[in-house]
C-alpha cells in the first residue's frame, strides 16, 4: 500500500475527506492543506482521476529526522528514486524548511540531487518528476508527485473571464452546499462558466481529470491496464445528460462567449443554459433548486460601496424570484452579505486569489429562526 496525500486548499479539507470516502479510498489523517489515505496503485489513479477539489496527490516516500547534511545524505540514499523516475524523466525538488537548522532549500535541494543519481536515460533537460520536501523541526517528509499539472487544470477553461474561480474551488462549493445534480442550479454571476462547467460534469458523473495526462503515468511501475480499466468504468458510468437544468448568466457578452467555449471543449455545452442577462432580468427556473456564485467582492477601496445596491438587489430577487431556493455564495464581506437583507450561514472558509473568503448559506426551510442576525 501506499502512503498517499491530498493536498487541498486550506479549509477544504473536510470536503476532500468526503470525496475520498465515497471513492472508498478511506481517509487517514487531516491536517490543514490535506488529507492523508492509504491506496494501492489503482486507488492512487482513481484518485486523480476522480477528486474534484484537491490541488495534487503525493506519495510519501520517508519522513526522517535530519540536523545535519551528511545525516540527510545517509537517508536519501536509501530511498526508492528509481522506481518515480523513468527514461527521460530528471528529479526536481521543491523545498520548503521552517525551524529547522538545515533551512537553505537550495542547498537541501543541491544535495538531494546530488544522492538521485543519473543515467543515460536521464537527460539533463527532460520532463521533470517533482518531488515535494517539507521541513519542520528537522524532520524531513520527502514525497513524489502523482499528479503533475495540478489539478484544477482540467483542460476545458482556455478562455477566462476577470478574476476566473479555479476550478477546485468551484466544485468544493457544489460540495459543501450539498447540491442535489437532480434539483437545477442557478449561477447569476457566471463570469467564465467554470461553476456551471463543474456542476455538469459532477451532474453526470464525468471525472474531472478524464481528458488530462498524470505525473505517475511515466512512471516505470505504470499499470497501463488499470487505468484503462478506469476510465472504461467511469465512461460506463457517466450519464448522457445532466438530469435537471443548469443555468449560467452574466451581463457581460464577453463573458458569456467564453462561458460557452469552456463548455463546449468540457463536452458538457448541451447541459447549460448560457444567458447574457444582468441581474435584474434573472428568472427562476421551475424549483426549488440551489442559486451558488462567486459575486463581486469589492476588496478594493471604495468599491464595496459601489457594490451595496448590487447585493441588495441579490437579495431582493432571492426573496422574490426564487421562493424555496437555496442560495449559495463566495463571501469577502460581511457587510455586503448584510445588504442582501437575508441571514447567512457558514459552510467552510478558504481563501481565493489570496483573499480570505467563507462559503456562505440561506437557512433551509426550518432553520432561520436559529440563525442570528450576522450570520453566524
Amino acid at each position: 500500500m501506499l502512503d498517499c496525500y491530498a493536498v487541498t486548499a486550506p479549509g477544504l479539507e473536510a470536503v476532500t475527506a468526503a470525496e475520498l470516502s465515497a471513492l472508498s479510498l478511506a481517509p487517514t489523517g487531516m491536517e490543514e492543506g490535506g488529507v492523508s489515505f492509504s491506496a494501492d496503485r489503482t486507488g492512487l489513479y482513481l484518485a486523480n482521476l476522480q477528486l474534484r477539489t484537491a490541488s495534487r496527490v503525493l506519495v510519501r516516500l520517508a519522513s526522517f529526522e535530519a540536523k545535519g547534511f551528511p545525516e540527510l545524505e545517509r537517508h536519501a540514499r536509501k530511498l526508492p528514486w528509481g522506481e518515480y523516475l523513468g527514461p527521460g524523466t530528471t528529479a526536481a525538488f521543491r523545498v520548503t524548511s521552517k525551524k529547522s537548522r538545515l533551512y537553505h532549500a537550495g542547498a537541501i535541494e543541491e544535495r538531494l540531487a546530488g544522492t538521485v543519481g543519473r543515467s543515460e536515460d536521464q537527460p539533463v533537460g527532460g520532463v521533470d518528476q517533482e518531488f515535494v520536501v517539507r521541513v519542520f523541526r528537522d524532520r524531513f517528509t520527502i514525497s513524489a508527485d502523482s499528479s503533475g499539472a495540478l489539478l484544477h487544470q482540467r483542460g476545458y477553461r482556455l478562455a477566462t473571464a476577470k478574476a476566473p474561480l479555479r476550478e477546485t474551488l468551484a466544485a468544493a462549493m457544489l460540495l459543501g452546499a450539498g447540491w442535489d445534480p437532480r434539483t437545477p442550479l442557478v449561477d447569476p454571476f457566471c463570469g467564465s462558466g467554470t461553476i456551471p462547467v463543474e456542476a455538469a460534469l459532477l451532474a453526470r458523473q464525468i471525472p474531472p481529470g478524464r481528458h488530462r495526462s498524470f505525473a505517475f503515468m511515466r512512471w516505470p511501475g505504470f499499470e497501463a491496464a488499470s487505468w484503462q480499466t478506469l476510465l472504461a468504468r467511469a465512461e460506463a458510468e457517466s450519464l448522457p445528460q445532466a438530469p435537471a437544468p443548469i443555468v449560467g448568466a452574466d451581463r457581460d457578452a464577453g463573458a458569456i462567449r467564453a462561458s460557452v467555449a469552456n463548455a463546449e471543449r468540457a463536452g458538457v455545452a448541451g447541459d447549460i443554459a448560457f444567458r447574457q442577462v444582468p441581474l435584474s432580468s434573472l428568472q427562476a427556473p421551475e424549483g426549488p433548486g440551489l442559486l451558488v456564485t462567486n459575486p463581486p467582492y469589492g476588496v478594493r477601496v471604495g468599491e464595496a460601496d459601489r457594490l451595496r445596491d448590487l447585493y441588495a438587489r441579490l437579495g431582493r430577487i432571492l426573496a422574490e424570484r426564487f421562493a424555496g431556493w437555496t442560495a449559495v455564495m463566495l463571501s469577502a464581506n460581511r457587510a455586503l452579505e448584510g445588504q442582501t437583507g437575508l441571514p447567512w450561514q457558514e459552510i467552510w472558509r478558504t481563501r481565493n486569489g489570496g483573499i480570505p473568503v467563507r462559503l456562505v448559506r440561506t437557512p433551509r426551510q426550518g432553520e432561520i429562526e436559529t440563525v442570528t442576525a450576522d450570520g453566524a
